[in-house]
C-alpha cells in the first residue's frame, strides 16, 4: 500500500525522481530457451570464472543460511544437501532462459515465514508466479515505481530480518570474543568493500582459524604406568589434527618410559596426516631407544587413516 500511495504521490507531483524504470526495461513476454552468445573459449571461462565462483559461494551460504533459520522458526528440518542440489540445477537451466543466478534470500523469507506464517513450498511458487505477473502483465504500472519506494521496503525488511538480540549489550558480554570479531570483521569487510562475497570468505576465513585455536589446545595425555613399572599407557583425548598434533609429541617422556609403551586413542579421533605424522614420529623416537610402542583404541575411521598413511609420512616404517 505505501509503495502504491508513493508512486501515485510521485506521479500527480511530477516529481523527478528515479523510477523501476530508469533502471531498466522490464519484460514483456516469456522467456525462451536459448543458448548464451558468447564466444566458447577459455579466455570466455576464465573471465566469468571469478565471478561464477563468488556467487556460488555466497549463494550457497545464503542458502543455507536461509534453510536453518527456517528450520528453528519451524521446528522442522530440511536437507541441506538436497537444497544445493537443486539450486545448482536451477541455475543452470535458468541460464539457458537468459535469466540470472539466484539463491534463497533471508530478508524476503523471513518475512515470508514470520509476518505471512507461510509453512509450505506453495508460498515460494506463489511469489515467484506474482512476480512474474507483476513484470509482464503490469510492467508500465511497475516502472513507475519510484527506487525510494522500494528502498524504504528493503530497509523495512532488514529492520525485521535483523536478530537484534544478537547485538544487545546482555548477549555481547556472554559471547566468545572470538565470535564477536567474527561478526564485525565480515560487516566491516563487506561495508569497506561492497562486495558480500569477500566479506563472506573473510569472515569464514576468520571463523576457521579462531576455531582451530580454540580446539588446538583441547587435546591431553595423561599417562599410567603399570604397578610392575614393565608398562606405561598413555591416554589421550581430545581432537587430532594439524594444530593438536604440534604439541602430541612433546607431551611423552621417551628417555624415562619403560620398555614398552601403549597409546590408548579411544577417547581421542586423528582427523588428517599431521596426526598420523606425529604418532610416526613418536614411535619413531622410542624406536630409537629400543623401546616398543602399540597404539590402541582407534575408532573406525582413524584406524583407517592411520592405516592408510602411517610410514607413508616420514619414512620411518
Amino acid at each position: 500500500m505505501a509503495i502504491v500511495i508513493l508512486t501515485v504521490i510521485t506521479v500527480a507531483a511530477g516529481i523527478a525522481v528515479p523510477t523501476v524504470g530508469d533502471k531498466g526495461e522490464l519484460p514483456s513476454s516469456l522467456p525462451v530457451p536459448g543458448l548464451p552468445d558468447v564466444p566458447f573459449t577459455m579466455d570466455t571461462l576464465t573471465t566469468i570464472a571469478p565471478y561464477a565462483f563468488a556467487m556460488a559461494l555466497v549463494g550457497l551460504m545464503e542458502s543455507l543460511m536461509t534453510a536453518k533459520l527456517v528450520d528453528d522458526i519451524t521446528d522442522t528440518h530440511s536437507s541441506k544437501t538436497r537444497e544445493s542440489i537443486g539450486q545448482g540445477i536451477a541455475n543452470i537451466l535458468t541460464g539457458f532462459f537468459g535469466g540470472m543466478g539466484g539463491c534463497a534470500m533471508i530478508g524476503q523469507t523471513m518475512i515470508n515465514v514470520k509476518v505471512s506464517g507461510a509453512r509450505t513450498r506453495l508460498s515460494t511458487f506463489l511469489a515467484g508466479s506474482f512476480l512474474m505477473v507483476l513484470c509482464i502483465v503490469f510492467g508500465p504500472v511497475v516502472s513507475d515505481i519510484p527506487m525510494a519506494a522500494l528502498v524504504a521496503v528493503m530497509v523495512m525488511v532488514s529492520f525485521a530480518t535483523f536478530d537484534w538480540h544478537s547485538i544487545a549489550p546482555k548477549t555481547l558480554k556472554r559471547m566468545p570474543i572470538g565470535e564477536i570479531a567474527v561478526m564485525a570483521i565480515t560487516v566491516i569487510v563487506v561495508v569497506a568493500t561492497d562486495n558480500l562475497a569477500i566479506g563472506v570468505v573473510v569472515g569464514s576465513v576468520t571463523a576457521m582459524v579462531i576455531f582451530a585455536k580454540r580446539v588446538a589446545h583441547l587435546a591431553r595425555v595423561h599417562s599410567v604406568r603399570d604397578p610392575d613399572g614393565t608398562t606405561v599407557v598413555y591416554r589421550v583425548t581430545g581432537e587430532l589434527f594439524f594444530a593438536s598434533s604440534n604439541d602430541l609429541v612433546g607431551q611423552f617422556d621417551y628417555a624415562g618410559d619403560p620398555d614398552k609403551v601403549v597409546i590408548d586413542l579411544s577417547e581421542a579421533h586423528v582427523w588428517d596426516a599431521s596426526s598420523v605424522a606425529a604418532l610416526d614420529a613418536i614411535e619413531t623416537k622410542y624406536a630409537q631407544r629400543g623401546k616398543t610402542v602399540e597404539i590402541t583404541g582407534l575408532n573406525d575411521l582413524s584406524a583407517d587413516l592411520h592405516g592408510k598413511l602411517t610410514g607413508e609420512l616420514t619414512g620411518s616404517h
